[in-house]
């Protein structure tokens, strides 16, 4: 047999080098290509024909005494000129930052109206081609100036619809421990319907904010690509941990780090309940009463439930536990602070997805634990938790009126 001469490192660093170049040369090629083309103007085109297509959207709605403030995007291709406003049918004096919008630009239109508390109004806005631009405004409400105790009031909200429901949900931890094997079965087949619902109620709810602002950052599709970069980065985070850990790790690390990747699946849910908490309250649309504190309550305590499932045969400390609930609820303030100063449709759509895929990445590492002595994922005790998780957040959320 022939001995292999080992190559140079000069020689390896020079075919790494080619292989590169060969690999950017299509690019540099298409690049080429498109430079030519519009120095040439580009032929073959011909003038454009036809009208204008414009396109705005309003993201945001602030109401003050005597003015309506609008912030709107130019949603088309082409530019836009807010020529005209009008609400109810009436024309209205209006000012503009920046009336003349190019492509993804915005800007602030204000609308000298006395508005009433409570009525309802549509808004009118006229481009300079014609085209019409309509908002509603179901209760008008003044929006709260944000402030110090602004802030300290969606904390408190944020505290009790997010942080308080999951701790008390971890007060199931003693039940779960005295739970036989297949017991734990059905608990952690609830657990996943629990977090299935949740997904499923995240991907309805960032799909309709999405279609309510601007298109041109991707709408809808951007719910779906969020929920893939959160899959993608929390598989990558498993895979380095998973690498690192002996293959006879401790079963309470394994169930402790569940636990974790369960929270960090739910705090991403809850920082957009936190969103449309805070941006429903600057808005005048949440009745802040004390059925909707009892419907959160209910609703995320089994928030709690999940979170311990993992770690039932084991004894975690105190402040383990402490941590896991805040990073489970403790997005909620953020949510509500983002929400009520800030609120973006398409953020707020991106934040969602990404909890659909932190969730769906939660469930995969869930099910393995609820397969029987046959190695079945279903069986009439895991699917009856399934039922029980998704059935148990149904009718909780019912309570929940946002």
């Amino acid at each position: 047999m022939e001995a292999r001469t080992a190559e140079p490192p000069g020689a390896r660093e020079g075919e790494r080098l080619r292989l590169w170049l060969f690999g950017l040369l299509p690019l540099v090629l298409i690049g080429a290509a498109i430079a030519v083309f519009a120095a040439l103007g580009a032929p073959g085109l011909g003038e454009r024909r036809g009208p204008p297509v414009e396109e705005l959207a309003v993201e945001r709605t602030v109401l003050r005494p005597g003015e309506i403030e609008l912030n709107v995007r130019n949603d088309g291709p082409d530019e836009v000129r807010v020529a005209q406003a009008a609400v109810n049918d009436a024309y209205v004096n209006f000012r503009a930052a920046d009336p003349d919008l190019g492509r993804l630009s915005s800007t602030t239109i204000t609308l000298d109206y006395p508005w009433v508390e409570g009525e309802a109004y549509e808004i009118f806005l006229l481009t300079s081609t014609g085209a019409t631009v309509e908002h509603g405004i179901p209760a008008a409400v003044e929006t709260p100036r944000t402030s110090a105790s602004f802030y300290g009031l969606m904390a408190i909200i944020g505290i009790y619809v997010g942080v308080i429901p999951v701790m008390l949900g971890m007060f199931w931890l003693p039940w779960l421990r005295r739970l036989r094997e297949k017991g734990m079965h059905v608990v952690m087949a609830l657990t996943i319907g629990l977090l299935l619902f949740l997904a499923i109620d995240a991907t309805l709810e960032g799909v309709e904010i999405a279609g309510e602002g601007p298109q041109v950052f991707g709408g809808a599709a951007l719910v779906f690509l969020g929920a893939v970069l959160s899959y993608a980065a929390l598989a990558a985070v498993d895979a380095y941990l998973r690498s690192r850990q002996e293959r006879a790790s401790a079963a309470g690390v394994g169930g402790l780090y569940l636990a974790l990747l369960v929270s960090i699946g739910i705090g991403l849910h809850n920082l957009g309940e936190g969103l449309a908490i805070g941006a429903a309250y600057s808005a005048g649309a949440l009745a802040l009463g004390a059925l909707l504190v009892i419907g959160f309550a209910l609703h995320n305590t089994t928030e709690g439930l999940a979170i311990v499932a993992p770690v039932a045969a084991h004894r975690p400390s105190l402040a383990a536990l402490a941590g896991l609930g805040l990073i489970a609820g403790g997005p909620a303030i953020l949510g509500a602070w983002i929400g009520a100063s800030a609120f973006n449709t398409s953020l707020s759509a991106f934040l969602l997805g990404m909890g659909v895929g932190a969730i769906a990445q939660v469930i995969q590492q869930l099910a393995p634990f609820v397969r029987d002595s046959e190695g079945r994922y279903l069986h009439p005790g895991s699917a009856a938790g399934l039922v029980a998780g998704l059935a148990i957040l149904y009718v909780t959320g019912l309570l929940v009126s946002v």
